[in-house]
């Protein structure tokens, strides 16, 4: 009998509609920006996206990060087995991503704050790269109330797994917290995403708060970079960083696991029950079939998760993160191949051992 997935992996994060448009390196200059990063919208950028639509080639893509990987997962799992939680403004743009959520079988649970517009996030395509400028708007009013609300705890309480962004330490850290301990009493797996660079300084203490609650943990190696810094990790060296963040202290004899991607060079994984370090390599997008990168690392986490949630080993986990990370770089914007998407494990997809 096949395992009931129905409702079983449940995201937080901020829903956002991406305004993305292909720029030059004296845009990024103008607004202080990086060309491969992701910011909070200050107000010197509120100029920017009414910029990026009178002048660019701009394109409205439903976005957030953890709505994109609920969506990619749900495209990978049987119907109504992925719901997604955040919140939206009561106009078009709601509309909108509710939409898109709705094509890909993804089940949403918005909190609706007529009072405001529903956030929107800019993407400045610089060849291979990308930067990110989320104005969050209504998304940065959700309440942990929607969280408690009969309809969103029977939600919550049905899940198996749990996905969280970094960008939801900035809206609702009282949700984290609670689906954390629950989580953790339910013996179920909680999982969360660093996010973006400035998460774990400017949120170090409900990162360190949170940590013993995690199970699984991602980022890509600038985040990586950024939570060895913040947590005084002396190392540059990405697995070094890895093995140390599993090691540190957890609420519970589940080993934890760390992911770090690395875009087209290695994935690496460390888990706290083991002192050897996987190193996967990356079979690289040829330079020629990239779109952009933006949605390649949720893309990822949507595939690991899809796979990790039916009982996969984690070598076919990455395995089908490299695969739906590479398809979704082949496109502009955080979008997912049209059709049905189905990945087939190969039988030679090993990493590299290394012992620390």
């Amino acid at each position: 009998m096949s395992k009931d997935l129905r409702g079983a992996l449940v995201g937080f994060c901020n829903p956002l509609l991406d305004i993305s448009a292909v720029v030059g390196d004296d845009l990024l200059a103008k607004y202080n920006l990086k060309a491969n990063d992701a910011i909070l919208a200050s107000p010197e950028h509120v100029p920017l996206f009414q910029t990026l639509i009178d002048s660019y080639d701009a394109k409205f893509l439903p976005g957030g990060a953890g709505q994109n990987t609920l969506r990619g997962a749900q495209l990978l799992l049987p119907a109504d087995s992925a719901v997604f939680m955040g919140a939206v403004g009561k106009d078009e743009n709601a509309e909108r991503l509710k939409g898109a959520a709705e094509r890909a079988g993804l089940r949403t649970n918005y909190m609706v704050n007529p009072e405001k517009p529903t956030g929107t996030c800019a993407l400045l395509i610089t060849g291979p790269n990308r930067s990110m400028v989320a104005n969050l708007s209504a998304a940065e009013t959700y309440k942990f109330s929607h969280t408690q609300k009969p309809e969103s705890w029977h939600i919550i309480e049905k899940a198996q797994i749990y996905y969280i962004t970094g960008f939801f330490f900035t809206v609702s850290p009282e949700t984290i917290e609670a689906v954390a301990k629950h989580s953790l009493e339910n013996n179920k797996t909680f999982t969360m995403n660093i996010s973006a660079p400035f998460v774990p300084p400017v949120y170090k203490d409900l990162v360190e708060k949170t940590l013993p609650y995690i199970d699984i943990l991602f980022g890509n190696e600038t985040e990586a970079a950024a939570l060895a810094a913040a947590f005084g990790i002396d190392s540059t060296d990405i697995k070094v960083i890895a093995k140390k963040v599993a090691d540190m202290p957890k609420n519970s004899t589940k080993p934890r696991i760390v992911v770090f991607t690395q875009g087209d060079k290695n994935t690496v994984i460390a888990t706290s029950d083991s002192d050897q370090v996987r190193v996967y390599a990356v079979t690289p997008v040829p330079s020629n079939e990239i779109g952009d990168t933006n949605g390649a690392g949720d893309a990822f986490v949507a595939a690991f998760l899809a796979q990790y949630i039916q009982d996969k080993p984690i070598d076919v986990c990455v395995e089908a993160g490299h695969w739906l990370g590479g398809e979704v770089v082949r496109m502009i914007g955080p979008n997912y191949p049209e059709g049905e998407l189905k990945f087939v494990a190969s039988s030679d997809f090993a990493p590299t051992i290394e012992k620390l």
